[in-house]
């Protein structure tokens, strides 16, 4: 029998790997050897590849090719409450009904969706600032917490001073049970791929409405976890991006 959750290796794991204000600049950092950027096989028969694609794809080439982590956001040119349901779409809206699952935009190991989506909204036409959640099966926003503005997100988020000038900030979570009920401790494996393809797939749409964008994984994580009213003993903050205007 699978031990309970907070009995796991994957649990021990997140515990040991947190941050938090007192240890940060004291912890001791594991020293591992660094390795070369790029693997090659030098005996290998080589093949060069085309570089002028004529693809239908032209679009995301573009897409791709100009996405960069952004930092700066264009401070009086906000969103619209359009844009912001288009972000949220791309990166986790339903698209189809395969027997007892609703698809997604982005995958999900066994179709189990772990990834939970919060927002803190700071410049937003038609929302007023605070903190949100994003009701997937109605797609709908849930107003949570009016006092909770990007400055807070900034502050949990190891005081990266960039986020509270972002016109909003998703922090994504993840609810262990639904993957590892399934999967148990390779479950918790699949968590970070989930959030990494709805990241990904936010950037892009991002890009596609003259946006920007800063996937972070830095974070205090209890501070984090009580700034969007966590139970921690089931759910926690995994990965976070700000969006804004370029």
């Amino acid at each position: 029998m699978m031990p309970e959750l907070n009995d796991t290796l994957a649990w021990e794991y997140l515990e040991k790997s947190s941050h938090d204000r007192a240890t940060i600049r004291h912890r001791r950092r594991v020293q591992i050897a660094e390795t070369a950027s790029y693997k090659n096989y030098p005996e290998a028969v080589k093949i060069e590849l085309p570089l002028d694609w004529s693809l239908q794809g032209a679009r995301l080439q573009s897409l791709l090719q100009q996405r960069r982590s952004l930092r700066r956001y264009h401070a009086s040119n906000g969103l619209n409450l359009n844009e912001v349901s288009f972000l949220l779409w791309a990166s986790q809206g339903i698209t189809a009904k395969m027997g007892g699952h609703l698809l997604r935009t982005a995958p999900s190991a066994g179709a189990l969706y772990p990834i939970e989506t919060y927002l803190v909204i700071e410049k937003v036409a038609d929302l007023s600032p605070g903190l949100y959640h994003f009701d997937v099966g109605r797609f709908q926003l849930e107003r949570l917490v009016p006092e909770v503005r990007g400055k807070d997100a900034a502050r949990v988020c190891l005081n990266q001073d960039f986020i509270a000038e972002a016109n909003l900030t998703f922090l994504w979570t993840a609810i262990f049970r639904r993957s590892m009920a399934k999967y148990g401790e390779r479950g918790f494996r699949y968590l970070f791929l989930d959030a990494g393809h709805i990241c990904q797939n936010l950037l892009l749409a991002a890009e596609a409405i003259g946006c920007g964008g800063c996937p972070i994984a830095a974070f205090y994580d209890q501070e984090a976890n009580r700034l969007l009213g966590l139970d921690d003993r089931n759910e926690r903050l995994l990965y976070a991006a700000s969006i804004g205007r370029k």
